[in-house]
C-alpha cells in the first residue's frame, strides 16, 4: 500500500518548470529551420502536387511538435497521458507521394530535437540532410530537367485504358514514367513524367493521345512551374 502511494505521489509531483528563455530560443530556431525546409522542398522537391502550398504546413507542424515535447518532458504524468491520447487521436492526410511523407517526418524530427533541448545536434543533422538533398538535386542528369509532367484524364462513356495511353506515349517519348494512377467508374486519371528530344515529339505524342479519344484531356506541366 505504501509503495503504491509513493509511486502515485512521484507521478503527480514529478514536474519540472520549462525555462522560458530556452524555450523561446528553441521556438525561434524551429520556425527558422522549418522556413528553410519549406524553401528547400519547394525548390528541390519532385512532387507533382503544389509544393509551395504543402510546404506551408512545415512551420506549424515543427513548432507544434516542439511545444508538445517541451511540455511533456517536464512531467511524467503528462508523458503517460500523451500515450493515452495517441491511442485515441488518428492523423489522416492525403499523402500520395513518399517524398511528402519524408519531409513531414523531417519537420516532426526537428520539433522533437528542439523540444528535447538538443539544439546543436538538431541543427547539425538538419544541415547534413539538406546538404545531401542539394547534392542529390545538383547531380541529376541534365536531360531530366527537360522532362515534363503529363496528366491524362479520360471520362466515360469512352474511357481510355491505361495500357493504351502508355503505348501511345512510348511511340513518341524518349522516356515514360508513371507517377500516379487513379480510376473510378466515371473517370481515369494518370500522371506521368515524360521526356522529349524536341518539340515535334511533344506534338506527335499529343496527337497520338487525341487519336485514342477526342474528348481526352491532356495537361503538360514544366517541373519548374509546379511550385508556383
Amino acid at each position: 500500500m505504501g509503495t503504491t502511494k509513493t509511486l502515485q505521489d512521484f507521478i503527480t509531483t514529478q514536474s519540472v518548470q520549462v525555462p522560458v528563455l530556452s524555450f523561446v530560443i528553441n521556438l525561434i530556431v524551429a520556425a527558422g529551420l522549418a522556413f528553410i525546409l519549406s524553401i528547400i522542398y519547394t525548390k528541390f522537391g519532385s512532387s507533382i502536387s503544389n509544393r509551395k502550398l504543402f510546404a506551408r504546413n512545415f512551420m506549424m507542424i515543427t513548432m507544434t511538435t516542439m511545444l508538445v515535447i517541451s511540455i511533456v518532458k517536464a512531467s511524467l504524468a503528462l508523458s503517460l497521458g500523451l500515450v493515452g491520447a495517441l491511442s485515441i487521436v488518428r492523423f489522416r492526410a492525403a499523402i500520395k507521394e513518399p517524398e511528402e511523407l519524408a519531409y513531414l517526418f523531417l519537420s516532426i524530427a526537428i520539433g522533437l530535437g528542439l523540444g528535447a533541448d538538443q539544439t546543436i545536434i538538431t541543427m547539425v543533422a538538419f544541415a547534413v540532410i539538406t546538404g545531401i538533398i542539394w547534392i542529390k538535386h545538383t547531380s541529376r542528369k541534365t536531360e531530366e530537367n527537360h522532362n515534363l509532367y503529363l496528366t491524362v484524364t479520360s471520362h466515360n462513356p469512352h474511357k481510355t485504358e491505361l495500357s493504351e495511353i502508355v503505348e501511345a506515349l512510348k511511340k513518341h517519348c524518349s522516356n515514360v514514367s508513371l507517377k500516379r494512377f487513379d480510376e473510378t467508374k466515371e473517370v481515369l486519371e494518370a500522371s506521368f513524367v515524360v521526356g522529349f528530344d524536341d518539340f515535334q515529339q511533344l506534338n506527335q505524342s499529343k496527337a497520338g493521345l487525341q487519336n485514342l479519344n477526342e474528348s481526352i484531356k491532356i495537361t503538360f506541366l514544366d517541373n519548374n512551374g509546379v511550385s508556383a
